[in-house]
């Protein structure tokens, strides 16, 4: 069943925990109920700075990186890791051997982990004396062809070694690779040219560590977790000082998406855990508080990554007839239109060079004239208006206008809706 989450006062950090939404003309925010739907539980990170498991319809709130917090709506995905927290035993991906040391010896309950507990393990050489690799292994690594894998993993620095490797081996040429990951200071090493990689801080020295590679021919190889003493070196001299907290093991599949999503734990589960696709909608609002002849919004958001997918918004009359319409494109650009109930474009503007996995103050009017969009202080673009759109306007769907199509998914801060224009200068204003 779908929770009513009230969009309100847009202070993240209050209690409330309520995002704005509606603005009167008096600028009254007026708090709107929407009804929020994911079918399972899901994590967040809290003010605390830990990740936290909230309930099924639960919005997720989320303070990673963000002391405001945002509202975070992700697609589904499945942690095909069938253990996330036991570097023992369990297999990754289709299937995998069970994990396995080289050179080295694992130790559990050794560090607080990002969730809170005693559950970080530590990983270190295994003092032998000699010169070679060392870490945990994932042998017999099947995927699937064409499909994104995408490994990721929680580590800190423990000991000597500043660095941290995630290597796919085996599979097609043009997937295998090794990706440096400076657990010191939080910086990317030497990346592969097969890999997209990124890392994520996650607070108290715990990084997110990723890796993504695609093969077509050869799905079956290899997935290397590696201690490293230094960019670009892969052998380490095994003194006893080169170690790595590591937490969460996520191993994720899809056919575009390049990039994990937020943390799934499992724990024994065959096939991994799902989490289910959020979505987030407001039917049946009154037709008054929407102005055909003049309206605005304005957003604070941060796409999840380029993906080149649809990603929209729409205020409709729960038809393709009429909608406002905004946008992250299939170019990777902030883009904002209205639609006439004759099917033509009223106005149509794109920003060009804007980062959108960047935080983003986005704001689009139009009145009877002109639509204008501006971002971060800076007007994007003018276009003169060529039809109205309808007066029937009464949804708000994260999405298009009846959710079938172009989910959006990404992290918002701050959501305003005005029910008239706003000037050039309230529009520089808001943004900046």
């Amino acid at each position: 069943m779908a929770n009513s989450f009230n969009l309100g006062n847009g202070n993240w950090a209050q209690k409330t925990e309520k995002l704005l939404a509606y603005n009167a003309e008096n600028n009254n925010y007026k708090p709107l109920p929407f009804d929020f739907d994911r079918a399972s539980t899901a994590t967040r990170v809290n003010r605390d700075g830990l990740i936290e498991t909230v309930g099924i319809d639960e919005p997720r709130i989320d303070f990673l990186n963000n002391s405001k917090g945002h509202l975070l709506l992700e697609p589904q995905s499945t942690n095909t890791a069938t253990y996330s927290n036991d570097f023992t035993q369990g297999d990754i991906f289709n299937q995998s051997a069970s994990p396995s040391l080289s050179s080295s010896v694992l130790t559990q309950n050794q560090e607080k982990a990002p969730d809170g507990t005693n559950n970080g393990w530590l990983l270190k050489d295994n003092n032998d004396g000699g010169t070679s690799v060392a870490g945990l292994n994932y042998f017999s690594t099947q995927v699937n062809s064409d499909d994104f894998n995408t490994i990721s993993i929680f580590a800190k620095k423990a000991l000597s070694n500043d660095f941290l490797i995630l290597e796919s081996a085996g599979y097609d040429v043009s997937a295998t690779g090794r990706s440096y990951f400076n657990i010191s200071n939080g910086s990317l090493g030497d990346i592969s040219t097969n890999h997209t990689s990124k890392i994520e801080d996650y607070g108290n020295g715990w990084y997110r560590c990723s890796i993504t590679f695609q093969t077509t021919t050869d799905l079956l190889g290899a997935i290397y977790v590696r201690l490293a003493s230094s960019n670009g070196l892969v052998d380490i001299t095994k003194d006893g000082t080169n170690g790595v907290y590591i937490f969460g093991l996520q191993c994720e599949v899809d056919a575009s998406r390049d990039f994990a999503t937020s943390y799934i734990p499992t724990s024994g589960q065959s096939g991994g855990v799902t989490r289910s696709a959020e979505t987030l909608v407001q039917d049946n609002m009154p037709t008054s508080l929407f102005n055909r002849q003049g309206m605005a919004f304005y957003l604070e958001l941060e796409a999840l990554a380029n993906i080149n997918e649809v990603r929209s918004i729409t205020i409709s009359d729960g038809s393709s007839s009429d909608r406002f319409v905004f946008q992250l494109n299939s170019s990777n650009e902030f883009s904002v239109f209205t639609i006439s109930s004759l099917g033509t474009t009223g106005f149509s503007i794109a920003t060009l060079g804007v980062d959108i996995t960047q935080t983003n103050k986005v704001a689009a009017s139009f009145d009877g004239s002109n639509g204008y969009l501006y971002v971060n202080g800076t007007q994007i673009g003018v276009d003169a208006i060529s039809f109205v759109i309808g007066d029937d306007l009464s949804k708000i769907s994260f999405g298009n206008h009846s959710l079938t199509n172009n989910p959006f998914y990404g992290k918002i801060t701050d959501y305003r809706i005005y029910n008239t224009a706003l000037t050039p200068a309230e529009l520089t204003a808001l943004t900046s």
